[in-house]
């Protein structure tokens, strides 16, 4: 089995997940997707959640905020539209590729992305589509699994990655990563870094996009 991923595999692993997807990512990742809203919630305005599966996140977001979901994969985004079906703050859900986002130059005033960075097939693109979407000022809130730079674990990643592949997320991918990336990304200044469960091995991200800076 290959190491790489594809759009259209990881397509179709989360439309193998939906019937299970809320009892497994539900609890795990409840923390985080709290932790990730309470800082949308903070900027307000028109927020992205790319990456908005069955829409488990939709009916906590506060009244301050107008949410526009996007996802890979349309079986999944079955349950998102019920969901959203019974809000009034969804804007719309839509099949959309986090690589190549449909949207003009700062759209948005937050982006989220939770524990989606690692589930596409090239991070750091659609780290640049986040961060073309928003606008000057406003944030990109990731939660994320941190892969280890070195060592046991992180030889154990390696070797996972053809099984992980094949369910639609990568195990390997470290925080060099994202340092590098922000480092190219002159428009974008890390705000935060804090740890998530579970394990230690999860953490929120926030990006601030610079006043000024160009989409």
């Amino acid at each position: 089995m290959a190491l790489t991923m594809n759009t259209s595999g990881v397509a179709s692993a989360y439309d193998r997940w939906t019937p299970i997807y809320d009892l497994v990512f539900g609890p795990v990742f409840r923390q985080g997707r709290a932790r990730s809203i309470e800082a949308a919630a903070r900027i307000g305005g028109r927020v992205l959640e790319v990456g908005v599966g069955t829409g488990i996140s939709l009916p906590f977001y506060g009244r301050g905020c107008s949410v526009y979901g996007i996802d890979i994969s349309d079986k999944i985004l079955d349950k998102a539209r019920a969901r959203a079906a019974r809000l009034d703050n969804v804007e719309a859900i839509e099949v959309m590729d986090a690589e190549d986002l449909r949207f003009a130059d700062g759209s948005f005033d937050v982006a989220i992305a939770q524990y989606v960075i690692t589930a596409v097939p090239n991070p750091e693109r659609a780290l640049d589509e986040l961060a073309r979407v928003v606008r000057p000022g406003g944030e990109i809130i990731i939660t994320t699994r941190i892969g280890a730079e070195g060592g046991t674990r992180a030889s154990i990643e390696k070797m996972l990655m053809p099984i992980t592949s094949r369910l639609g997320f990568r195990t390997e991918f470290s925080w060099a990563r994202y340092a590098a990336w922000e480092k190219g990304a002159p428009s974008v200044r890390l705000m935060e870094r804090s740890p998530l469960p579970p394990l230690g091995h999860f953490e929120l991200i926030r990006y601030r996009k610079l006043p000024g800076a160009a989409a």
